[in-house]
């Protein structure tokens, strides 16, 4: 048995030594035994689930969750002190000195008077702290791990400052309209998916100029995205309610018949309640 100390509140030191003691020969066999790779989808899952609860503007659930996330934080840490290659105190130390050196305008003699100024400085030093010489350096490091809507749109953000971009949002368009009629003659020739201009492709050609246009009208893609998700649950939803046979045993057409119908439903109890 593992002796902790009992207190009314517990502190950084306290949470760093749990994080010792389970990972410890007396520790506990799981934590024991975990590597970088074997927790790593935990650390998505933890952060997902922290933005879960920002979403819902839960305060409670947002500090359990902020957490877990730290402890996921610790453990990585706590796994490189063991390999000897650095410990939570370089994490801490490395980081404060990040914001020291990225806030030119705050700790040094750099001006900001507004977000925008701020975050120019900030990109500044980055470049300058990250060694990039060129966009395309820049372009490199954004972590292919990203989401990929959300890389896509972080790569845009990156060249359209440097000068790449269209000149309008419907110039995109025009472009995405494009890279659809690829997509489909891509379709209509079949072949292997993952041929040169197959539909692997040209559809990721379709999903990277759809990003463009979010970027360019300043909306995350991922959050487009994850509406249209919820929005196409609740007409589902809507469709298998007044369904009277399972959805197989219908046409197309009278499958798109109820989505209408389920569509136009939803939109008539928008109506009402702004009535």
């Amino acid at each position: 048995m593992v002796h902790f100390p009992c207190k009314d509140r517990y502190g950084w030191e306290d949470f760093l030594e749990m994080v010792r003691l389970l990972r410890s020969p007396e520790g506990c066999p799981w934590d024991r035994v975990q590597t970088h790779a074997s927790i790593r989808r935990n650390f998505l899952e933890e952060t997902y689930e922290a933005l879960d609860a920002l979403d819902r503007d839960d305060a409670g659930d947002l500090c359990e969750e902020l957490g877990d996330v730290l402890l996921q934080t610790a453990f990585h840490a706590q796994i490189e002190a063991e390999r000897g290659r650095f410990t939570m105190g370089d994490v801490v130390d490395g980081v404060t000195r990040k914001l020291l050196f990225r806030h030119p305008h705050v700790f040094g003699d750099a001006q900001a008077s507004s977000g925008e100024e701020a975050l120019a400085n900030w990109e500044a030093r980055k470049r300058q702290e990250k060694g990039h010489a060129a966009t395309a350096d820049a372009v490199e490091a954004v972590p292919h791990t990203l989401p990929a809507l959300w890389r896509a749109e972080k790569i845009q953000k990156k060249t359209a400052k440097a000068g790449f971009d269209w000149e309008s949002p419907l110039h995109a368009l025009d472009k995405l309209e494009e890279e659809v009629r690829e997509l489909r003659e891509a379709l209509e020739a079949g072949g292997p998916l993952d041929t040169p201009h197959g539909v692997q492709e040209e559809l990721g050609d379709v999903l990277f100029m759809a990003a463009k246009i979010a970027q360019m009208n300043g909306v995350d893609p991922e959050d487009a995205l994850h509406r249209s998700c919820d929005k196409f649950d609740r007409r589902f939803r809507a469709v298998e309610a007044g369904a009277d046979k399972p959805l197989s045993a219908y046409t197309e057409a009278e499958l798109v018949s109820l989505w209408k119908a389920a569509k136009a439903a939803e939109k008539h109890t928008d109506t009402q309640d702004t009535l």
